[in-house]
């Protein structure tokens, strides 16, 4: 854990909330439930590690990663708990997955041979069946589980073990409900024609979206990702989903304050011209730190609890407000791209809808040169 009292800038983390959003989201779904919170790209931006800790002792089933080398990682850190790989093994990595004792995910036969053939070399494994229902990316075509199913299962055997089947939604969060009530019932019909007993099986199809707005898709588990670490999870006019706990913060110091003259011109390609008297705040970040560059000319800070504009073009290092309406900004402040400042916030939607993103990409685009601070 770093301290922030040295940092130029960095990223704090309030343990407590993600631990909150952990347990409301178990509330609403029911403690009957699997939970398999997500930690994939490193925990999100906050640290896999830090995640886990924080969420072992509330018990989950198991937690989700996007590649082998993600579940090595957690493995090497003390985690016993399943641990899926949501994404199709690359060839290379299958034999550290079986290692590490991770459950696959299996999109295609191939993928099936190569994992029985580690099974063979490593010993007892496990695997879960994705079905594509309009995802695309990944998984067995739903329209042709009568020519698959089969053959996946005659895999089967006491050290290959099939135990979960899972879909992926594309678009829980939006405000028509269709597509993904369209998606559930294609992947209904497909696990209903598996040649694997129900409840063999651990069925799952639930992101933080659609476990947080339909009882009746919860399945068997939910895989609770973004809103854990205060996204929004659902487009704004979705109504009845609660707003998490904000668990991130992106902080910079102020180093340098001036004022200009008008017509004074600011950052790589003079995109900023004073139009009267300014004073202008560097901060020191930018978007090698992971500030989205887009955020130039449009996105904000807060400084003393007060709201400025981001002015001229972020650089790699620094980023420059305008202060002129907070005279009491100093070097030395600690000036909020994201998060609280006393009763001003920036949400984290917010931030990614000025950045023309979303969310995920803000988070997990934050780089190593920021220290993660606990609080």
């Amino acid at each position: 854990m770093s301290n922030s009292s040295q940092a130029r800038a960095w990223v704090d983390i309030d343990l407590a909330a993600l631990r909150a959003n952990y347990e409301a989201i178990r509330r609403i779904v029911g403690e009957g439930r699997a939970m398999i919170p997500m930690v994939k790209a490193d925990g999100y931006g906050l640290g896999a590690e830090r995640v886990v800790r924080t969420l072992e002792s509330a018990g989950p089933w198991g937690f989700g990663v996007a590649t082998a080398e993600e579940g090595v990682v957690l493995r090497r850190a003390g985690v016993r708990r399943p641990i899926v790989v949501f994404g199709p093994l690359a060839p290379q990595s299958v034999d550290a997955a079986a290692a590490a004792g991770l459950v696959a995910t299996i999109s295609d036969i191939a993928s099936m041979e190569r994992w029985a053939a580690a099974a063979d070399r490593h010993g007892s494994l496990s695997y879960h069946v994705e079905i594509d229902t309009g995802m695309g990316r990944a998984g067995f075509d739903w329209r042709e589980t009568a020519g698959w199913a089969d053959r996946v299962r005659g895999f089967s055997t006491e050290r290959v073990r099939w135990t979960g089947v899972y879909t992926h939604f594309h678009s829980a969060d939006a405000a028509d409900a269709a597509p993904t009530i369209a998606q559930w019932e294609r992947f209904r019909d497909a696990v209903a024609q598996l040649p694997v007993s129900r409840e063999d099986l651990l069925v799952h199809a639930a992101n933080s979206a659609a476990a947080l707005r339909w009882a009746e898709l919860r399945a068997d588990a939910v895989r609770p990702g973004i809103w854990l670490y205060v996204g929004r999870a659902v487009e704004a006019d979705v109504s009845g989903v609660p707003v998490p706990q904000t668990v991130a913060g992106v902080r910079a110091r102020v180093v340098r304050v001036r004022s200009v003259p008008p017509g004074t011109t600011l950052g790589y390609g003079a995109t900023h011209v004073a139009r009267g008297w300014e004073r202008w705040a560097t901060l020191s970040i930018g978007y090698g730190d992971g500030l989205p560059r887009a955020l130039a000319n449009r996105g904000h800070a807060l400084l003393r609890g007060c709201r400025v504009p981001i002015v001229g073009r972020i650089s790699m290092d620094m980023t420059v407000v305008e202060v002129s309406a907070v005279p009491e900004v100093v070097p030395g402040d600690a000036g909020t791209l994201l998060g609280a400042d006393g009763e001003s916030a920036l949400a984290l939607d917010d931030v990614a809808a000025e950045a023309g993103t979303i969310a995920y990409e803000i988070l997990t685009g934050l780089t190593a040169r920021l220290p993660r601070v606990e609080r």
